[in-house]
């Protein structure tokens, strides 16, 4: 029960990618869409997979002003876990294979999510300066897995610069959205999932720092994010 669960939860994807085409048509690389696209995505996947998500510290996540939102990575379901947290005006860093992804690379796309192309990975840190200006000049969010791959539940992982790069050069706050370990598991009978917990940590404020606090922000955010983490497994 628990296999159809989640084939039929990742079924949902592309059917949900061809409606919300129409409304991605109409607005094109207007941030906004990918709230409203996530939201639908993520309540969708975690109704049919049977899925808990209690979320604690919501009020933290900055609806007024830009931010920058790390969260750690596990699985592909965190889009079913996550994807209805996004602030307002909020795009997505995504590796360049997403894009050629049926249905679902065009919505990234015309979302005006930054593609990173891992091949080249050298200008990753370069882009994600670039991005600061978006940030600054058109007033969009960010939201990055800092990781850069999924852990499998296997513990909080060795972050990358680029978002980092990103907050510091913008001023903007850095965002943590914390989900407890959890695997590919299901729940009795009827194939529910299991229960997976969300915490969204105060923003840390990057106003004043250079390129110089980049390691020591790095730290202090990974700290955090590994004790809350920690607290909720």
């Amino acid at each position: 029960m628990g296999v159809l669960r989640k084939i039929l939860a990742w079924l949902s994807v592309p059917v949900i990618c061809v409606l919300a085409l129409l409304l991605y048509i109409a607005r094109p690389f207007n941030p906004d869409n990918n709230r409203l696209f996530g939201r639908l995505v993520a309540r969708v996947g975690r109704f049919i997979l049977g899925m808990e998500r209690p979320l604690s510290g919501q009020e933290n996540m900055p609806r007024d002003r830009p931010t920058v939102v790390i969260a750690n990575h596990q699985h592909n379901d965190d889009l079913f876990l996550m994807g209805d947290l996004l602030p307002p005006r909020t795009v997505t860093v995504g590796k360049l294979s997403l894009v050629w992804i049926p249905f679902f690379g065009q919505i990234f796309w015309l979302g005006g999510n930054v593609v990173l192309d891992r091949a080249r990975s050298h200008k990753a840190v370069a882009v994600m300066q670039v991005t600061s200006d978006a940030i600054v000049q058109e007033r969009k969010s960010l939201w990055i897995f800092p990781e850069g791959t999924r852990s499998r539940g296997r513990g909080l992982q060795k972050f990358k610069k680029g978002a980092f790069h990103a907050a510091v050069a913008s001023g903007a706050p850095i965002t943590m959205v914390c989900a407890s370990q959890y695997e590919d598991g299901t729940l009795g009978w009827s194939g529910r999932r299991e229960r997976v917990s969300i915490r969204i940590l105060p923003p840390v404020e990057t106003s004043g720092l250079t390129t110089a606090d980049i390691p020591e922000l790095m730290a202090r955010c990974h700290r955090e994010m590994e004790a809350a983490i920690s607290a909720m497994s």
